[in-house]
This record gives structure tokens, C-alpha cells and sequence, in this order.
């Protein structure tokens, strides 16, 4: 079975995207973002992104109620049903979830983030977890009868309480639960760069070897992603690709050799 993780970058052709979904034969399903779009929003709100850097080198955007509100506005709403509607109109029978509804995604609350501020290290604790458990049988009741999943954050707590997580943790748990061989993510670039400013440096094959030497070294965001991909591939069943999503076909482009291989 295939995953396709859509990007949430603002370039990401999502009619593209789903109309080269119509050449894959079920069951398949999708998992997306939508950062700049909650950006966008939480700006015409007026509420302030927060982002922290723990004292491991990994980034990620402090998840208070404010933060929740505008996932769930553009995440669970604006992008998953707009997605689910251009699936719609092409014969594809999506149904929109996020990891909240049914506990399809339950997750851990984090204990909080040690980070350095004013040269102390404090504990930051807000609404944020890892993905730990999958609901696979009402995922496999959806798939079996014929309906395409598209999932999103946010994801159920402990207590069923709707946290932050990252889509990349989600694919890598999805993929270790269910019978996915093939993850197919699409961004906003031709694949893994070695310049992010230079298209031109793609990196067309990598190996975990290879992954773990970038994650070492990277710093941000692209060091948590980096870590998610090395979970994806450890167990070598699961082929990644990693594909641009701006052109034409683009799903039909990478399964055909375009982008970042990963085996």
C-alpha cells in the first residue's frame, strides 16, 4: 500500500497532486500539512508563532491554545476538506480525518522541551506529543471499504485532549503499523537538496548511512524531519521518495525516478 504525504508549502499544486491520483489504484492514503496556510491565519488573527530550539538541535513551533485553534482551523478544516473536495470532484472518495476523530492518531503528551534561554535551561511544556498508537482496525474498516483516508494533526492525548505532533512522526508510526511499502512525499523542491538554495545540487539516492551522516550534521527543522525518515527506512521494507510537488504529475513523475530515492 501506498502513503502520500502532501506538503503544506504555499507552491504545493494540490490539483496536480490529486489529479494524478486518479491513475493509482486503491487502497492508498494521504496524510498533509498546511504550515503556511496556519501561519497565514494565525497572522490575520494577530496570534504570534512561537518557536523553540531544544538543547539537541531540534526546532519545533510552541504548541499553547492559540496555537491549537489555528491547526484546527486550517489543518482539520480549510486544508483537509479543500483537498477532500478536489478528490471529490475527481470520482475519489475521500473522507478528511485528523488523528482526534475516532483516536485514529493518539499520541503522548510531551514532558516538556529543554531549551536555553538567557543562558539557563528551562523545561517548556505546552500541547504538543508524539504519535504512539494507530487506530488500524478503523483505519482497515475505511481502506476495505473502499474510501480514501486524508489525515492531518491534530492528535488525541492521553486523555483525548487535541495536541500538536509532526506529520513526519505520524507517516514513520503509520508506516511501521500498516502494510505500506511506498512513502511518496511531495515538497517544495525537485527532492533533498544538498544547497537548499540550488536546485541543481539534488541528491537522486541516499541510504541510511547517508541519512544518519545529514542528520548529525543539520540544525532546525530539517534535523527533526531527517530523524523521521531514518525511522522510516530502518527497517528496509519501505521504500521513500521524496518529489516535487509544484509540476505537473508529479506523483506519476517520482514513482517513475524523479526526486530523492531512499531505499
Amino acid at each position: 500500500m501506498m502513503l502520500i504525504k502532501i506538503g503544506g508549502g504555499e507552491h504545493i499544486d494540490l490539483d496536480a497532486v490529486i489529479a494524478d491520483l486518479c491513475g493509482l489504484e486503491p487502497p492508498y492514503l494521504i496524510v498533509h500539512g498546511a504550515n503556511v496556510l496556519r501561519d497565514q491565519l494565525a497572522q490575520r488573527l494577530g496570534l504570534e508563532k512561537t518557536v523553540l530550539t531544544s538543547v539537541s538541535g531540534y526546532s519545533s513551533v510552541f504548541s499553547d491554545d492559540d496555537a491549537i485553534d489555528a491547526i484546527l482551523m486550517s489543518y482539520a478544516g480549510l486544508r483537509n476538506k479543500r483537498i477532500v473536495e478536489l478528490c471529490q470532484r475527481r470520482g475519489i472518495d475521500a473522507l478528511g480525518l485528523t488523528g482526534l476523530d475516532g483516536r485514529l492518531v493518539r499520541g503522548e503528551r510531551n514532558k516538556g522541551i529543554r531549551v536555553r534561554e538567557n543562558g539557563k535551561t528551562l523545561i517548556r511544556r505546552d500541547l504538543s506529543g508524539k504519535p504512539r498508537e494507530i487506530n488500524s482496525a478503523l483505519l482497515g474498516l475505511l481502506l476495505d471499504n473502499g474510501y480514501i483516508p486524508v489525515l492531518t494533526i491534530p492528535i488525541a492525548d492521553e486523555n483525548g485532549y487535541a495536541i500538536n505532533s509532526e506529520n513526519d512522526d505520524i507517516v514513520a508510526l503509520l508506516a511501521e503499523r500498516l502494510d505500506i511499502d511506498t512513502v511518496v512525499q511531495l515538497i517544495e523542491a525537485p527532492g533533498l537538496l544538498d544547497d537548499p538554495a540550488d536546485d541543481a545540487t539534488l541528491i537522486e539516492r541516499l541510504d541510511r548511512a547517508g541519512l544518519e551522516a545529514r542528520e548529525a550534521r543539520a540544525e532546525g527543522r530539517i534535523k527533526r524531519k531527517l530523524l523521521a525518515l531514518k525511522r522510516l527506512c530502518r527497517d528496509g521494507r519501505t521504500r521513500v521518495i521524496i518529489a516535487d510537488g509544484r509540476v505537473e504529475n508529479p506523483l506519476s513523475r517520482a514513482l517513475d525516478g524523479a526526486g530523492t530515492h531512499i531505499a
